[in-house]
């Protein structure tokens, strides 16, 4: 990992536009959990229902498509990475540094916020807010690696990524089982049920498959970022 590649590339994320988003998502669900918790109305399917729909199917999706993206697309684009690319640094390092910064974003506005907002809906009950924050940590990083491949792969990685978090995750998985066998979102799901005891959580994946997928699709996205990056020309990225 190169500090100064990772400062920058902080300090450019949290500057951009973009980065409003990073704080609405959140706001949005911290927000909700709030209004359910002073109302009272914080039943395990309620909170339950929060959690998988709105901080693991919505917000971090979301949040990891800008994060992965963000770290190192707009470089890309601009030409900017050439600077980079000109520099005795490897290829591995620049993108475990971007996948390393995107995977804190994704903590920091994710994983965070989905452990605060189950705290407020259940307490440390049944586990929901563990299970979830644990289920949430495991897919964000497998997003963001995706993600980051994505980014250094493809000028339209935002539009592919929306493709297959909206339609693919959100929609196919919903009609279509053997869809959620291939779904980032759940093989998270998985994992926070295994942590859970809440009976209003309930996978599809066997959980050691789950972690299984996870590690292997993070291992292929950085991968594949890591050698499309290598095959980046310093005349390709002018």
């Amino acid at each position: 990992m190169n500090v100064t590649i990772a400062l920058i590339t902080l300090r450019s994320m949290l500057s951009r536009r973009r980065a409003l988003l990073l704080f609405l998502l959140p706001a949005v669900l911290l927000s909700l959990a709030a209004a359910l918790n002073i109302t009272d109305n914080t039943e395990p399917g309620t909170a339950a229902g929060v959690l998988q729909q709105f901080a693991l199917a919505t917000l971090l999706p979301l949040l990891a498509l800008i994060a992965g993206t963000g770290v190192i697309g707009p470089e890309i684009d601009d030409g900017q990475i050439m600077y980079i690319l000109t520099k005795p640094i490897g290829r591995h390092v620049v993108v475990l540094t971007k996948l390393v910064v995107a995977i804190a974003l994704v903590v920091a506005f994710a994983v965070v916020p989905t452990l605060v907002a189950g705290l407020l809906l259940r307490g440390t009950a049944t586990g929901l807010a563990q299970g979830f924050t644990v289920g949430v940590l495991a897919a964000g990083v497998a997003y963001t690696a995706v993600f980051v491949a994505l980014a250094v792969a493809s000028r339209s990685a935002v539009t592919i990524g929306l493709l297959y978090a909206l339609v693919w995750e959100s929609l196919l998985a919903q009609f279509a089982p053997g869809a959620r066998s291939v779904s980032i979102q759940q093989w998270g799901l998985s994992i926070a049920d295994a942590i859970t005891s809440s009976s209003a959580v309930e996978a599809t994946v066997r959980t050691p498959v789950a972690v299984l997928l996870l590690a292997a699709v993070t291992v292929a996205g950085t991968a594949l970022a890591v050698m499309r990056l290598r095959t980046l020309s310093v005349a390709s990225a002018e």
